[in-house]
């Protein structure tokens, strides 16, 4: 896909180039140039909304790392912590509030002694394991492109 788009004056170029091999089969640049058809100022601006809303929602550099934790079967926060690296709890417990309150874990708490608290996943965290899919499969060609230098 190949293109400028124009914003308040600001001018955005698009360019979609491949070298990986198995990104062809995933996304095809033609099924780009059909899917992002000679787009609009209203159309491209209503694109980059959606995009930006669900970036809001699973951006920074942790909330991936503990969906994918969470999902593998992590429910304690002391679980869930420890299998990311370099986490804080300060930052984990700021990070499962956000995911909690946009519906995609769920926080149990278990009035026993001492009190147990579980997170899981919801159904709806679901939705997004074609998109953790995807950023897998681009993670990991891009290492290989990056260590091959």
């Amino acid at each position: 896909m190949n293109g400028f788009y124009s914003y308040k004056n600001t001018y955005i170029s698009l360019h979609f180039v491949s070298s990986y091999p198995n990104v062809s089969s995933y996304l095809k640049v033609s099924d780009m140039k059909e899917k992002f058809p000679d787009n609009t100022k209203n159309e491209c601006l209503a694109r980059m909304l959606t995009v930006r809303d669900a970036l809001d929602v699973i951006s920074g550099k942790w909330k991936i790392l503990i969906i994918i934790s969470i999902m593998s079967g992590n429910k304690r926060f002391r679980e869930i912590e420890r299998s990311i690296p370099k986490i804080s709890s300060k930052v984990l417990a700021k990070e499962l509030k956000d995911l909690e309150e946009h519906q995609l874990i769920k926080r149990t708490v278990y009035d026993e002694s001492p009190v147990l608290v579980e997170y899981t996943a919801t159904d709806y965290v679901f939705t997004l394991e074609k998109v953790i899919e995807a950023l897998h499969q681009w993670g990991s060609n891009h290492r290989k492109k990056i260590l091959e230098q």
